[in-house]
């Protein structure tokens, strides 16, 4: 047997091994990719040497009309840590802006301390000592 006949022969077992849900060497996506994985060939082989067996897979993948369990959930999976990316990215938003507001409200009271302390040291301000609070 050919080498390109014993590729192809395994492309298309490999193709019932996935579509039956019983992959061996594969995570049994229904992929080119894990088609490949499965066959035990070059990625290349079903996109450039055997576009014919490329395209029957898909169109095998197409007749079945849904989408596996496995693709499901981590479709399911993907779509939940978009949502928390954009959560995150939403929540560092605010807390940039609560940066900028702290490291504002810093710079207003050190220079009021400044100024406190300044007019202490020249004695023309009159400085009262707040009463404390005791708990």
């Amino acid at each position: 047997m050919s080498p390109l006949a014993d590729e192809r022969d395994r492309i298309r077992a490999a193709t019932d091994r996935i579509l039956r849900g019983t992959p061996e060497r594969s995570n049994g996506a229904l992929t080119i990719v894990a088609l490949a994985v499965e066959a035990d060939v070059p990625r290349n082989a079903p996109t450039q040497r055997h576009t014919d067996l490329k395209n029957e897979f898909y169109d095998k993948v197409r007749a079945r009309g849904g989408t596996p369990d496995s693709q499901q959930r981590l479709r399911k999976q993907v779509r939940r840590l978009k949502e928390l990316r954009a959560a995150d990215a939403e929540e560092i938003t605010h807390l940039k802006a609560d940066v900028e507001a702290l490291v504002g409200a810093l710079h207003q009271a050190t220079a009021e301390n400044q100024l406190l302390h300044q007019q202490l040291a020249d004695r023309t301000a009159v400085l009262r000592p707040l009463p404390s609070q005791r708990h």
